[in-house]
């Protein structure tokens, strides 16, 4: 019962990536249909993350009164019927009343099935259920690529895609009457689960006001330039291409896919070696390879190798999001840690939401070239707040163990 469920789940985490990139790539066909200006995308997709953080922050309430299942089948149903309506806008402000609902239905999706698989399976599922975010997300601008190339309307690409979506939300419907089930079949692998939380040495008792804890901004500090990378390079990613290295839109919504296949990969091998290797060492080493991406793509090479910096990006981008989702009891304390998240998640969204249209503005004032260096500046900051919490934490279990 248990791996079906997670089958179901990691479906729904793949419909929940496939529209997130698929704007930024069809952006340059779209916005010359409608005449809109470039940084338009911006708005748009501020819309769909203020969606998003809505839904959020009422999943709490409504998870409780409807269950995980219902809630899935809705959220999914309500983001089939947006894409549809993407399909057959006739206006930019359509597309814009329409991200509205869009953006709604994947935060409930987002918060309800990361809640359940923390609560009913293992560690390493969470960065495989991220992985199959990253299949969707990766399958958005090919399927759009391959429609824009063979001379078909981006609106087909969308058409497709809300197929795709009602499909699941017909599985969804079929399922719903097993979701209880699954639930008291996996109580006991959710006790195993939340008995793995590190509470030895060093661990932070419970605190009336969780943002006095010592490390704890700085991780919403990483959480908002984490989704600040990943949310512009995806948005902003096909029009620097275009725009800067003048590859033909098909092909850039190609390279921008593997951009997120490198992150689908990235979280696939990351879920096996969370076995071996420590959540801090992983976060690291993601942010090594993400900053030698970037400075990759600053360089004035030939167009190839901003293909390679693309996945470079991706593939070190991979570990840091379930990584620091995970580490967040060993952090700051199982007791401290559902209210950690909900901040850490706000912020996550606010750098989602307002770091690629503040780009977006900027570069439709001076040139796409500034995307490179603006990456760099963000994961230097990631990198500093992230080492300043490792040295808080060494220094806690120092002083615990004199």
């Amino acid at each position: 019962m248990a791996t079906v469920f997670l089958i179901i789940i990691y479906l729904a985490f793949i419909s929940l990536g496939l529209p997130d990139s698929m704007l930024g790539a069809a952006w340059p066909i779209i916005r010359l249909d409608f005449g809109a200006p470039v940084e338009t995308a911006g708005l748009l997709s501020m819309i769909v993350v203020a969606g998003t953080i809505i839904s959020s922050l009422a999943s709490g309430m409504v998870l409780k009164r409807l269950g995980t299942g219902m809630v899935t089948f809705i959220s999914v149903a309500v983001t089939a019927l947006a894409l549809l309506g993407f399909s057959y806008s006739s206006s930019v402000l359509w597309v814009a009343v329409l991200a509205l609902p869009l953006g709604l239905g994947a935060g409930s999706i987002d918060t309800g099935l990361n809640n359940y698989v923390a609560t009913h399976y293992k560690a390493h599922h969470m960065s495989w259920l991220h992985c199959f975010w990253g299949i969707g997300a990766m399958l958005g601008p090919i399927l759009m690529s391959r429609y824009i190339a063979n001379g078909e309307s981006w609106r087909t690409g969308y058409f497709a895609v809300s197929m795709i979506q009602f499909a699941l939300v017909v599985l969804l419907f079929f399922s719903l009457p097993l979701w209880k089930k699954a639930g008291k079949s996996s109580s006991t692998q959710a006790a195993e689960t939340l008995a793995e939380v590190d509470s030895g040495p060093g661990a932070v008792p419970a605190a009336g006001n969780v943002l006095r804890i010592k490390g704890v901004k700085l991780a919403m500090i990483t959480f908002l330039f984490y989704c600040g990378v990943e949310a512009t390079v995806g948005l902003w990613g096909s029009s620097y291409l275009v725009n800067v290295k003048g590859i033909a839109p098909a092909t850039a919504a190609g390279w921008v896919s593997l951009y997120y296949g490198g992150i689908t990969a990235g979280r696939l091998i990351t879920g096996f070696i969370t076995f071996r290797f420590s959540n801090r060492t992983l976060i690291r080493g993601g942010l090594v390879i993400s900053m030698a991406g970037a400075l990759l793509l600053a360089l004035p090479l030939p167009a190839v190798f901003s293909l390679v910096a693309f996945i470079l990006i991706g593939l070190g981008s991979a570990p840091i999001f379930p990584c620091m989702l995970h580490e967040t009891p060993a952090r700051f304390g199982q007791e401290n840690s559902q209210r950690i998240m909900g901040y850490q998640m706000a912020l996550a969204y606010t750098g989602g939401a307002f770091l690629p249209p503040l780009l977006g503005w900027a570069a439709a004032r001076s040139t796409f070239m500034i995307l490179p260096p603006v990456m760099i500046g963000y994961i230097i900051l990631m990198m500093l707040s992230s080492e300043q919490i490792n040295r808080m934490m060494n220094k806690r279990q120092e002083e615990v163990s004199l």
